[in-house]
């Protein structure tokens, strides 16, 4: 094994798994998910420095940039995930949060050889979406050495934008090129080397707190309810009825019948029916509290 490689705390062997092969089926998916329970641990060693991410990152969103996932493999696949995502759960523009792969949307579903040692590829992928200062860079690897991602991150700081590296090493060379990393370590894989499993894990729970934290102060999130869902298809459509009967305690029919006014707009439904207003008035309330729907009822109230 290269010298370096050997280093990484993604890559060192396990010695709890060393007999994997010989085990029965039974004992071979209990090692894995006692090692899998590590994970939480890991990520609650980095929750600091992602609770600062989310807050750099909602400021970017809130004057109007972007964010960005970039990342190769595994880790790239969990980026475009998360970034998909969000568009359907919190109805944010598809071009709000970016999702970058080496070697692009063909490497989701297929591994494309050697664009993840390729840097200046990372960069083409911001400029191609006209990066600036005004977003915000999310570099993804476990290893936290893939040129592809330093390539963007270098790129990226040199605009002026904020920089944060997601890896699963300690003084990773990202790091380097970070204003903040976050770095869950969850200790050798079980299969050496396979980055796919706890160390993915633990980049899926971070993105997971990321977007989502960032769509709670965007406002996205009305107590625990995500009422800016997109009612885009059947089960979407019966959600948004759920999410509002269950937020004003109204009944079925009525909520079905106010939704209809406002195009299925869970926050603005919940609006009318809290407030009893109309569907403009509802409207203006919410632009007046930049969509957040406890801080509308309070103005409205007078109680701010």
């Amino acid at each position: 094994m290269n010298t370096e490689l050997s280093k990484l705390d993604t890559e060192k062997r396990n010695l709890r798994s060393m007999n994997i092969d010989s085990l029965s089926t039974a004992d071979m998916v209990k090692l894995i998910n006692s090692e899998d329970r590590l994970c939480a641990e890991a990520v609650n060693a980095v929750l600091s420095e992602t609770a600062r991410s989310i807050d750099i990152i909602y400021d970017k969103l809130r004057s109007g940039g972007r964010l960005f996932y970039c990342g190769a493999g595994t880790s790239g696949r969990l980026g475009v995930l998360d970034a998909a995502e969000c568009p359907p759960t919190y109805g944010v523009d598809p071009d709000l949060v970016v999702g970058l792969i080496a070697g692009g949307q063909s490497a989701i579903l297929k591994a494309v050889e050697g664009a993840e040692d390729n840097a200046q590829l990372g960069v083409s992928d911001l400029k191609e979406h006209n990066f600036s200062a005004d977003d915000v860079l999310v570099g993804i690897a476990a290893s936290g050495r893939t040129p592809y991602v330093i390539g963007a991150m270098k790129y990226a700081r040199n605009t002026g934008a904020p920089v944060i590296a997601l890896v699963c090493c300690n003084n990773s060379e990202m790091s380097e090129h970070a204003d903040i990393t976050i770095a869950p370590v969850p200790g050798p894989e079980v299969i050496t080397g396979s980055s796919r499993m706890k160390s993915g894990t633990c980049q899926k729970m971070v993105l997971n707190m990321i977007s989502t934290g960032v769509m709670i102060k965007l406002g996205k999130v009305y107590r625990n309810l995500m009422v800016d869902v997109k009612a885009s298809n059947k089960k979407l459509l019966q959600r948004a009825v759920s999410i509002v009967c269950t937020a004003t305690g109204e009944n079925e029919d009525l909520v079905r019948e106010t939704l209809e006014k406002c195009d299925y707009h869970c926050k603005t439904a919940i609006i009318m029916l809290l407030l009893n207003v109309d569907v403009n008035t509802a409207h203006q309330v919410l632009e007046d509290s930049e969509g957040h729907i406890a801080t509308a009822i309070r103005k409205y109230k007078g109680d701010d």
